[in-house]
């Protein structure tokens, strides 16, 4: 998403650079761990296909819709998404409900410009931390979360992931690898078509390629962690029924 200006509620940068030293060093997992991944992915049988239902329950989604007409969604884009874009919220003090509220409000504001946010406001598909995944807007509009007018916000689903103080941030990713699973499933998108707001290059930036999801780039690009958290989504993805 472009860099989230949170407003007054919340807390001071102090805790954000506390927040930032407590945060977990990613990569793939050791293998005892991934075998022990698959192994409850394969638990329903022989076929080692597990119904979406079941996926679902895991994701633990809530809908939490902003109104339709209001903040983000005061002006209505339809779109048929044919990528999902992944972003880190890069806000160490709120987690998933903090930031449907955040929404709900209209407290994430971005300058409206010829080159920039369409609409004076930001707004995205569905938040994720280690506890649920929230949606704020049906994934047939468009949201502002990626690259302005650019096909990054015409054309795909937003997912940010939660990293506020003292979450799981491993269960962050593995529930936004199962989410992106069922959109994947439900919209036909291939996993080339899942991207980290990185490959949305932002006219007016500099650089105009986002380091974000911050944690699952190496060096601010998509790399090993990347293939690593695609190959967990493929995981997921072959497994649903």
């Amino acid at each position: 998403m472009p860099c989230v200006k949170f407003l007054r509620w919340f807390l001071p940068l102090s805790l954000l650079v506390l927040a930032c030293l407590q945060c977990r060093p990613l990569g793939p997992p050791p293998v005892a761990s991934r075998e022990r991944q698959l192994t409850s992915i394969s638990s329903s049988g022989g076929s080692g296909k597990v119904p979406m239902s079941q996926i679902y329950r895991q994701v633990n989604l809530k809908n939490d819709m902003v109104p339709r007409g209001r903040h983000g969604r005061k002006v209505i884009r339809p779109m048929r998404p044919q990528y999902i874009t992944i972003h880190s919220t890069q806000n160490y003090t709120a987690d998933a409900w903090k930031h449907s509220k955040a929404l709900k409000n209209g407290a994430l504001r971005s300058p409206k410009t010829r080159y920039g946010n369409r609409i004076g406001y930001m707004i995205w598909h569905f938040t994720v931390d280690d506890k649920v995944a929230i949606q704020h807007m049906p994934t047939t509009e468009q949201g502002e979360h990626a690259d302005f007018h650019g096909p990054g916000n015409r054309l795909s689903i937003g997912i940010e992931m939660c990293e506020h103080r003292g979450s799981d941030r491993r269960a962050t990713i593995e529930r936004t690898a199962k989410l992106t699973a069922i959109l994947m499933k439900k919209n036909g998108i291939p996993l080339r078509n899942v991207v980290p707001h990185y490959h949305w290059p932002r006219r007016g930036k500099n650089p105009p390629n986002k380091n974000c999801p911050h944690f699952l780039l190496d060096n601010g690009r998509p790399g090993a962690k990347w293939r690593w958290f695609l190959s967990r989504v493929n995981d997921h993805y072959q497994h649903i029924e």
